[in-house]
């Protein structure tokens, strides 16, 4: 159980990580995901800042989950991702997002693939969780 618990630190970690680079860049998908949400809610700070506000979360979270606070890590994603889950199912910016080519174009979209890693993470942070409550309080390290 410790090195699916390891695995499934890993996995969460790796999909927050690795999107930072997305979030703190202002990289064409963050602009329209963020862009859009900001002028949806009305709130045009969220669209200039939420991403850097997102991903120190999700930042935050990924060190957690390899600590003897992986609860509290397991947490924060599942929080995230359950505001991922719903702004991609209930506001314009939907399932499916554009896919950019290297000048900022839209090429395409991922076919849904942002959703997915969303409900994937949603899932394995629920289940890590889910161990944390149900007295499992090994430290995964």
């Amino acid at each position: 159980m410790k090195i699916f618990k390891w695995v499934l630190c890993i996995f969460i970690a790796f999909v927050f990580v690795q999107s930072l680079f997305f979030k703190f860049t202002g990289s064409p998908e963050t602009t329209f995901i963020f862009g859009t949400l900001g002028e949806w809610s009305g709130l045009a700070w969220f669209g200039q800042y939420g991403a850097y506000m997102v991903g120190t979360v999700e930042l935050i979270a990924s060190i957690l989950l390899f600590t003897r606070l992986h609860a509290l890590g397991a947490l924060m994603a599942v929080g995230t991702m359950t505001g991922a889950i719903f702004f991609h199912l209930f506001t314009p910016i939907g399932v499916a997002q554009p896919a950019f080519n290297e000048v900022g174009e839209v090429v395409g979209n991922d076919g849904g693939t942002l959703f997915v890693m969303a409900c994937l993470v949603w899932l394995s942070a629920a289940f890590l969780l889910y161990q944390s409550r149900n007295g499992d309080q090994e430290q995964v390290d």
